[in-house]
């Protein structure tokens, strides 16, 4: 008999120790269909960003070695850079200990940010200036913007 599952099939999560050592990919997708997912520079080790991928969208990114990923906001499965041009070509996916969240290390071709900025990391939180967590200030990281977002996406698909 030929088998039921299709290639965006993943094994289900077997024993502990299947998942946190064994060779096998399971991944565990949260009660909504998703994992998180944290997406790094190849060359510079920067975490570019973080985002979400449904079955289909980790499938898609082994099997095309292409960054995609499920947007929460749109519902809709969406390759990096289909709109913008600035793609994310995968040279490695590791997944954690419990298989719960994966790390993309890409090369980035452009900004890996919608607004414009290389990393959507591109400040940081002053630690040592104030001590009421109401009045903490972020510091820029990126000077400047790779590109104008309202130029690549228009300012109502903001």
């Amino acid at each position: 008999m030929g088998s039921s599952t299709t290639p965006n099939d993943f094994i289900p999560q077997g024993t502990i120790e299947e998942v946190e050592q064994g060779s096998l990919l399971m991944p565990k997708f949260d009660k909504d269909g998703l994992i998180p997912c944290i997406t790094t520079d190849v060359k510079s080790g920067v975490i570019l960003m973080f985002a979400f991928m449904n079955r289909d969208a980790l499938a898609k990114t082994i099997q095309t070695r292409e960054a995609h990923y499920w947007s929460r906001s749109r519902s809709e499965l969406w390759k990096k850079g289909s709109s913008s041009g600035h793609t994310q070509k995968v040279i490695d996916i590791r997944v954690d200990c419990d298989q719960d969240a994966i790390c993309l290390i890409v090369d980035q071709t452009g900004a890996a940010c919608h607004v414009g900025y290389h990393s959507c990391f591109h400040r940081s939180i002053e630690l040592d200036t104030v001590s009421d967590v109401k009045k903490v200030r972020l510091v820029k990281n990126e000077k400047h913007k790779k590109y104008d977002p309202d130029l690549v996406y228009g300012k109502k698909n903001r």
